[in-house]
């Protein structure tokens, strides 16, 4: 018996016995005793019990219509945002002297998202545009907007796409960072949550991660004003809406909930019996995200649809492949990696001569590659991270041919993983006349396939 058949019947039974243990043991709990907390508990659990069948039901539908892997695969991880955000919120209620082990979690999710949603994007334009980075290089220059209109313009091609890519993977790698930081300052209590002092860590912490989420925001900005019409197909308004809601308003919703408790905003309200300003800040911000993931789940549903990927002819997998490929995080792993490595090799290359020149583009006319690696993909061969050159008429030009006649279409390659050596430059005079300078730096490949190779770190500047 086909899985898909059976799995929403037992999803549905399942979570009717769980409503039918937890309903009566809430309403227990509130009939116990009834202080703001409690209340707050109660009434968020009514909301989080809505939101997480709504999402888990949503990412159902993608598992049981899972026909492109490469695009449902983050658009499940992101659906988990939800149902995590919703449960850890709810138990941060309940237990606010252990809040901060619930937000750790959650924030290292919310940079994960980050890293999805960009994944996402990118995966879709490669494939609807193989040759996606020549696209980008025909694009008008786009302009930084207020208030980094003094910033350099970023070259429109590989340059841009890199800065873009860069400038969000940034911030999935600094919120674990600052989160690991306040869980040991909390344990050595020199935290001080809700405290904007220079002596307590909360408040470099805060200025940090809100330096690298406003970068993170108007990268992703910046990257939907030059792609809009390319991205337009999968309504993108929609998806970037949901994304930023959940994740960059909830962080600046907290840090105007503590900023409105220490000014005393919330001590003349009856309905605190707390008076600490922590306290009061961590109950509000919880309560508030367990009701807004009920109407984010709801936004979810319809802006993250299975409907564009139903499709009976498509070849599925099992149950647990389509399962066990959502929690395959190798993708993240490896290109958190090359986002380090890159950012050491900057470092290390700083102030040298010649590096602006780096993201130049190939001498020989409308020579582009029909694919280029963008993220790390852990999707099997339609995935791979490197695609060999499988034929290229550039390598067998006859001395009697042409130049232009080989330049009027693009040759036939497959994502080609480098970047141009510098001995490739303008100013190279060609081996023979009338011909274009060929990469001489060719090795075999272990599987018998020719590849260019070209130092590594070219790709990574």
């Amino acid at each position: 018996m086909d899985w898909r058949t059976w799995i929403k019947p037992l999803f549905i039974g399942l979570y009717t016995i769980l409503i039918c243990i937890v309903l009566p043991l809430l309403v227990i709990e509130f009939r116990k005793t009834s202080p703001t907390v409690v209340s707050a508990w109660f009434i968020g659990g009514i909301f989080v019990l809505g939101a997480v069948p709504i999402s888990l039901w949503t990412i159902l539908d993608h598992l049981i219509h899972y026909t492109k892997p490469y695009l449902q695969r983050h658009i499940i991880r992101i659906l988990w945002m939800v149902p995590i955000y919703a449960l850890d919120a709810w138990l941060a209620l309940k237990f606010p002297s252990s809040a901060i082990f619930f937000d750790t979690l959650r924030e290292c999710y919310e940079a994960y998202v980050i890293y999805n949603f960009l994944a996402f994007l990118l995966n879709y334009l490669r494939h609807e545009y193989p040759d996606f980075v020549y696209l980008v290089e025909q694009k008008e220059q786009v302009k930084h907007l207020p208030p980094f209109c003094c910033c350099k313009q970023w070259t429109m091609g590989r340059q841009f796409i890199d800065h873009c890519r860069h400038g969000t993977l940034q911030y999935t790698v600094i919120r674990p960072i600052t989160t690991a930081i306040a869980l040991i300052c909390e344990l050595a209590g020199v935290y001080g949550e809700a405290e904007f002092s220079f002596r307590q860590a909360f408040l470099y912490l805060t200025i940090i991660n809100n330096i690298s989420q406003v970068w993170a925001l108007y990268c992703l900005i910046l990257f939907y004003k030059c792609l809009k019409e390319e991205l337009r197909p999968m309504n993108p308004v929609s998806k970037f809406i949901c994304v930023k809601f959940v994740v960059f308003m909830s962080f600046w919703q907290s840090i105007l909930i503590f900023i409105l408790a220490v000014s005393g905003v919330f001590k003349d309200v009856k309905i605190w019996e707390m008076h600490d300003v922590k306290s009061i800040g961590i109950v509000l911000q919880n309560f508030a995200i367990c009701i807004e993931m009920f109407f984010a789940a709801l936004a979810h549903h319809f802006s993250f649809s299975h409907q564009p990927y139903v499709d009976p002819n498509a070849p599925q997998g099992n149950c647990c492949t389509s399962w066990w490929s959502m929690w395959d995080v190798s993708d993240m792993r490896r290109d958190v990696f090359e986002h380090v490595r890159h950012i050491g090799n900057t470092l290390r290359h700083l102030g040298k001569p010649g590096r602006r020149d780096s993201h130049r583009r190939h001498p020989v006319p409308n020579y582009h590659p029909t694919r280029v690696p963008l993220l790390s993909d852990s999707g099997g061969d339609d995935d791979e991270d490197y695609l060999r050159v499988e034929s290229n008429p550039l390598l067998r030009q006859s001395n009697t041919e042409k130049p232009q006649s080989l330049l009027t279409a693009p040759p036939q390659v497959s994502l080609v993983d480098i970047v141009l050596s510098p001995s490739l430059s303008n100013t190279d005079p060609p081996e023979q006349a009338g011909a274009p300078s060929i990469p001489s730096a060719i090795t075999p490949h272990s599987n018998g396939d020719m590849r260019l190779g070209f130092p590594e770190q070219n790709l990574l500047q």
